[in-house]
């Protein structure tokens, strides 16, 4: 959004205690180390044990499903930040059970070879590290960022976070498949080794003096101590602006990542590309995906739109209906067949769903310091179990019901588009709900929230 919205609470912000770019920078780099160690268990370790070792395909599908599933404890480690005031022992310590659990999980593929139950075990314990460690250190950096940013770099910031996270994953994918070949275990155990001891530190070295002196007055704003967790996540579910906002994140998540697991297949299927051909679509996606989220934060910086076009509102519901309308693409693309421009469809799919997610983080980072009491990451961990859930179930329900649709349609090309169809509205659904997200008052305006006023010094959003 353009500069001059959002006057007033962005004046909330001091001068001290705003994170310019560089400070911006360096929590990208903690959000790339996080993707590094993500990407090395759910990619690197999936192919080893479908491949080399010759498991089933659903026992990796599983541990990464639980690895998501154990992110329902994100409120919990927001709270945990907002109790103490403070998001540096929480993104540390969440990276050290994250690598921990990185190291634990090539261990356990290791021990699969010569005791498959023993390993299964490890790789439970390992997966669900990764899944708790994610929610600490990926909850708190958000958390960070909600109380730091000021709101005209809300958007720049979360498309530079989340391109160093993406940039974390192909950089650590592209050098541990090069360390790896030919593949040995000791040269698996080395790498992951590697990896997880360059994340931490790297982390430990982008932490240094980020939360300072300027902080002291936030910890002394901090949630009150005698409050329950419990107590705490009823109060925020009964704000109408978060509980509508957890209903939006799941809804457009889950139709964001339906899609995933079944548009190479259905290239395959219908259209006859092959393996290199379809990897080349979802690289093409992708590449859509960053033109959306560098659109999206050209309009937050208020340089090439005007104060409407330039609104995290009209961009979240945007990117939500030319989602639907991308994936009602894909639809006619079933009925059509070969003819149809399938590349381009791919590409504009993907630069809908990089805007309308960069402009809902960007939405989510403003709304976290909205409502009663300082309460900011366990609303922030709220939202980030939901969109957990709805990754962790959209790939699932996506696969089964192409496999449904199969089943039922003899015509594979049409059950594709059934498919295709119903996320589709799931993204017009949730374009309907972004739309009445309220937005951040205009100058002159009475602000609703906080109740009391921020302390001098204070550094939250």
């Amino acid at each position: 959004m353009n500069q001059s919205l959002e006057p007033e609470y962005e004046s909330s912000l001091p001068a001290g205690s705003q994170f310019g770019w560089p400070s911006i920078a360096r929590l990208g780099l903690i959000q790339a180390c996080l993707g590094g160690i993500v990407v090395l268990a759910t990619s690197t370790l999936n192919r080893i044990m479908v491949v080399e070792l010759a498991l089933p395909a659903v026992l990796p599908g599983l541990l990464v499903a639980m690895h998501y599933a154990v992110q329902i404890l994100r409120p919990r480690m927001g709270f945990g930040s907002d109790r103490s005031g403070r998001c540096t022992p929480w993104i540390l310590g969440g990276m050290a059970v994250l690598a921990c659990g990185g190291l634990l999980g090539a261990v356990a593929v290791v021990t699969m070879s010569g005791s498959l139950g023993t390993g299964i075990a490890l790789s439970v314990l390992a997966f669900l590290m990764i899944g708790v460690g994610v929610s600490a250190s990926g909850t708190s950096v958000l958390v960070l960022l909600a109380k730091r940013v000021a709101p005209r770099r809300r958007a720049g910031a979360a498309t530079l976070v989340w391109l160093m996270m993406i940039a974390g994953f192909a950089v650590t994918a592209g050098i541990a498949g090069h360390l790896l070949d030919p593949y040995s275990e000791a040269r698996l155990l080395t790498v992951a080794a590697g990896v997880a001891t360059i994340a931490l530190v790297v982390t430990m070295l982008m932490l240094f003096r980020l939360e300072h002196a300027v902080d002291a007055p936030a910890a002394q704003a901090a949630a009150p101590a005698s409050e329950s967790f419990r107590a705490t996540l009823t109060k925020v579910w009964r704000e109408p602006a978060a509980r509508h906002f957890t209903v939006f994140v799941f809804i457009s998540m889950l139709a964001f990542s339906a899609q995933d697991l079944i548009l190479e297949p259905f290239a395959g299927t219908v259209f006859g590309f092959s393996p290199g051909e379809t990897t080349k679509l979802s690289g093409l996606q992708h590449s859509g995906i960053l033109c959306g989220m560098l659109l999206v934060a050209l309009a937050g910086s208020g340089r090439i739109f005007s104060r409407r076009l330039g609104s995290l509102r009209f961009w979240t519901v945007s990117g939500c209906i030319a989602s639907g309308f991308a994936l009602a693409g894909l639809v006619a693309a079933g009925v059509a067949g070969p003819g149809w421009p399938l590349r381009a469809n791919v590409f504009l799919l993907g630069a809908a769903n990089g805007a309308f997610s960069i402009a809902a983080i960007a939405s989510m980072m403003r709304l976290a310091g909205e409502g009663e009491g300082r309460r900011e990451g366990t609303r922030m961990g709220l939202w980030g179990a939901a969109q957990a859930l709805a990754f962790g179930s959209g790939g699932l329900l996506g696969t089964a019901l192409s496999d449904l649709a199969r089943i039922v349609i003899q015509d594979t090309a049409l059950a594709y588009a059934v498919v295709f169809g119903l996320e589709a509205l799931l993204f017009i659904l949730a374009a309907r709900l972004a739309s009445q997200i309220r937005e951040p008052a205009a100058a002159g305006e009475t602000q609703q929230t906080p109740p009391q006023p921020l302390a001098p010094g204070s550094a939250h959003a």
